[in-house]
């Protein structure tokens, strides 16, 4: 990777002085849980969370930068799990909110979910939440508060793109635009695409995610409570490896599983991890990334794999990369149809908004060899996969 941006080794700079925190990372959770309170019963989500920031702090190539990010990621999430608790005790009725049929987009990174997610969005009869709304959930706002939460998520975005340029050619974040509920999940693989978290990581692998999927559930039900009720259109690619879950939760959920070759997946999604763990760790370990997301990644198929034998026929959509990666004026009304959703003019003429390459961004590349992988790896990581795969997509 070429040097860092100038603002991040400013900010760095500026971080320096607080950066001796992460050696006393329960001191700095108790100060995060005395300005966000914690609600009654909440020991164990607040205890998890006090496990993630320790061992998160334990990383030695961790920046200065990427400490404050980790405390702003334990802060956003404790800080909305008591406003969540906090708006249901006043308005009991919140958890009676029906969550009925959502569609949940899901499969690899980098397979088109985001494109496929986006081109759901288009109906006027789908609710996907945008990103703003899962930074920080809550009942309908007045105007300013509103704005104030749409700028957060702005300097969010762009403060990423700040820090890493080409962030925003690969995964474009924008505070007004639907984005995937990863956000909102308080426990995903993705603070391991910022530091080193190996006891978060054999954490995660042993975690009951009912709980989590439970928590999801009330941030809609809150973003539902008294406004239109319309179908919930979501997406994670990291629902992938929880679909068990998921369904317990969400039990006539529609899975939308879109397809693509692994090895172009996981060389673009270690591009993606690259740049932004760029912004948080230094120095990188390019073979790391790749061994890390090759195991997890596969992981997470594997899962997916064996949950999908327990979803109902009718209840499972499976979307190639070609339905809209090569002729989404073809492929999105076939996309429409196969959650039972009408394709109208209206939504064609609002195809080629979200079918268009950002402006200003640039094309990916990226290479497999970069993070110490070759084909074969990918290959045999993937085996079972690539066998549904050339079923659910011959060409």
């Amino acid at each position: 990777m070429p040097s860092a941006p100038a603002a991040l080794t400013l900010a760095n700079l500026l971080l320096r002085p607080g950066f001796g925190a992460r050696r006393t990372p329960d001191r700095a959770f108790d100060r995060l849980v005395a300005a966000t309170g914690q609600a009654d019963g909440d020991q164990q989500f607040v205890d998890d969370f006090r496990f993630l920031l320790r061992h998160w702090a334990a990383d030695e190539n961790l920046t200065p930068v990427g400490w404050l990010s980790a405390q702003a990621h334990v802060r956003r999430h404790l800080t909305n799990r008591a406003r969540l608790r906090r708006l249901i005790t006043e308005n009991p009725a919140i958890e009676r909110e029906p969550i009925e049929r959502p569609v949940f987009v899901v499969g690899l990174p980098r397979t088109a979910t985001t494109l496929t997610h986006s081109v759901l969005s288009l109906s006027d009869r789908h609710r996907c939440p945008l990103l703003w709304e899962l930074l920080t959930p809550d009942l309908e706002r007045p105007p300013a508060q509103q704005r104030k939460a749409v700028t957060t998520a702005r300097l969010m975005a762009g403060g990423i793109n700040l820090f890493a340029p080409r962030f925003r050619d690969i995964h474009p974040l924008a505070a007004e635009s639907p984005d995937e509920c990863t956000h909102a999940l308080p426990h995903t693989v993705m603070p391991l695409s910022q530091a080193h978290i190996p006891a978060y990581r054999a954490h995660h692998r042993e975690r009951d995610f009912v709980p989590d999927y439970r928590h999801l559930k009330q941030v809609f039900q809150v973003l539902q409570y008294g406004r239109p009720r319309r179908r919930w259109v979501l997406k994670s690619p990291l629902h992938t490896e929880n679909l068990d879950a998921l369904r317990t939760v969400f039990p006539d959920a529609t899975i939308v599983w879109t397809h693509r070759d692994p090895a172009a997946v996981v060389a673009s999604f270690c591009s993606l991890v690259e740049h932004g763990m760029a912004i948080t760790r230094h120095p990188l370990d390019l073979p790391g990334i790749g061994a890390t997301w090759l195991e997890l990644l596969s992981r997470s198929t594997t899962r997916g794999l064996a949950a999908r034998a327990a979803i109902p026929r009718e209840a499972l959509v499976d979307v190639p990369y070609s339905w809209l990666g090569s002729d989404p004026a073809t492929g999105a009304p076939k996309l429409y149809e196969s959650i039972g959703a009408r394709w109208t003019a209206a939504d064609a003429a609002r195809l080629p908004t979200v079918t268009a390459r950002p402006r200003g961004t640039r094309p990916h590349s990226y290479d497999l060899s970069r993070y110490g992988l070759t084909h074969a790896d990918v290959a045999t990581a993937f085996a079972d996969y690539n066998t549904l795969r050339t079923e659910v997509d011959p060409a």
